[in-house]
């Protein structure tokens, strides 16, 4: 793994620390206890409107681990349309998506009730994706992907500490190499079928073992009382995913190799499920009250499961697991005209036992991320701007 010094602003600290409720300030004083990372992007736009990007940093360290959870599926889902469209097949987002078994611990898909034709796709895999985090389908892209493409693809883009290694379902680590056959039917017709593969890729994995707690849970429900060995499970540092999504939200801000091959209309389609919430799907349709408005929005609206104001979009990608929470977000204010980008990962977990499910979410971890975002957002209010962004780009159907 790269060595990196921690990065941090004492400007960002000021800020936050000067606007900061006890439990905000209690967070921020304890970075040891706390493990947070948090990255504040400011974009500044010329006369021509090509923006600009400032990053702030907080105790940001890519060699400190914590648990990407969910996270991970932007990159899987970036990686996939960039596949199907080096695929050269008669085969679309929207073509049905049929996954077969061959191995042990897979399991077929071929159909979905939750879909207008009742038929898995990639486009319908990568709404559920951003707008609920569903972890089957990202199994379902991983699998696509296959774990040794997948992870070659986004190391050639120069992201060499991600490491995407496991399916978000108990398997094994040979179990996780093997990934499924697919087929690809569209009016009935099979126009491609991917078979079985096998990733021999050898992955380097830390040498000094990646534990976390003091205690776990194993699967067998047995606690075992010594910390949780991450060494080989997923790693997304948090530059890394800021990176990734500005790629895609940006993508003439990096460099060539940085970017993924998509088309206009895959940029569109992920713009639009990146901000879309769950009450404006209509396939899937989801239940509000658990799928509420910031469901997987966590900065600044989480609180009383409250609506997001309508002039507001929070383009993003969320995760929670193990007592880690992390978001990557863009934010855009049609009607104040604000844009900024805030990246953040925090650990709660109080008592030092993984897999209890006893983590401080609702208690620090929510509260952390809403008043961090309320204050940085706050001070874009009051910033002044030499020249106002065109967010009209930003602005989608969600009909």
């Amino acid at each position: 793994m790269a060595t990196a010094q921690v990065k941090n602003d004492p400007w960002l600290m000021e800020l936050l620390q000067k606007n900061a409720s006890p439990l905000l300030k209690s967070v921020l004083d304890q970075p040891e206890v706390y493990q947070y990372q948090l990255i504040y992007t400011e974009i500044k736009r010329d006369a021509r409107q090509k923006p600009t990007f400032i990053n702030h940093y907080l105790n940001v360290d890519r060699n400190r681990y914590f648990n990407p959870a969910s996270t991970v599926k932007m990159p899987v889902a970036f990686a996939s349309l960039e596949k199907l469209n080096q695929l050269g097949k008669p085969v679309t987002v929207q073509t049905s998506m049929l996954t077969d078994s061959a191995f042990s611990g897979q399991t077929p898909v071929t159909a979905d009730t939750t879909a207008a034709n009742g038929f898995p796709s990639m486009e319908h895999y990568i709404k559920k994706i951003f707008l609920v985090s569903d972890n089957d389908a990202y199994n379902r892209l991983y699998e696509f992907m296959g774990q040794k493409e997948l992870n070659e693809a986004l190391w050639k883009k120069g992201y060499k500490d991600i490491r995407i290694t496991r399916r978000f379902v108990p398997m094994t680590p040979e179990e996780n190499r093997h990934t499924n056959p697919i087929r690809f039917f569209d009016n009935g017709k099979m126009v491609y079928a991917q078979p079985a593969a096998y990733s021999d890729l050898q992955f380097r994995f830390p040498k000094t073992k990646l534990l976390v707690g003091k205690g776990h849970w194993d699967k067998n429900d047995s606690l075992i009382n010594e910390p949780m060995d991450f060494t080989t499970h997923n790693n997304l540092p948090l530059e890394d995913g800021q990176l990734l999504l500005r790629s895609v939200l940006f993508p003439e801000s990096v460099a060539p190799e940085q970017r993924f091959h998509l088309t206009t209309d895959n940029y569109r389609m992920l713009y639009t499920y990146m901000s879309e919430l769950p009450y404006e799907s209509r396939f899937p349709a989801y239940d509000t009250a658990e799928f509420f408005d910031s469901y997987t929005k966590f900065f600044f609206f989480r609180a009383g499961k409250e609506k997001i104001p309508d002039h507001i979009r929070v383009f993003n990608k969320a995760g929670w697991s193990y007592g880690f929470l992390t978001d990557y977000c863009y934010v855009v204010d049609f009607k104040n005209k604000v844009e900024f980008m805030l990246s953040a990962t925090l650990y709660v977990n109080k008592d030092g036992i993984l897999n209890d499910n006893k983590y401080e979410y609702e208690e620090t971890g929510y509260p952390f991320f809403r008043e961090a975002g309320t204050i940085i957002y706050d001070h874009e209010l009051h910033k002044k701007k030499q020249i106002v962004p065109d967010l009209s780009r930003w602005n989608f159907s969600y009909k």
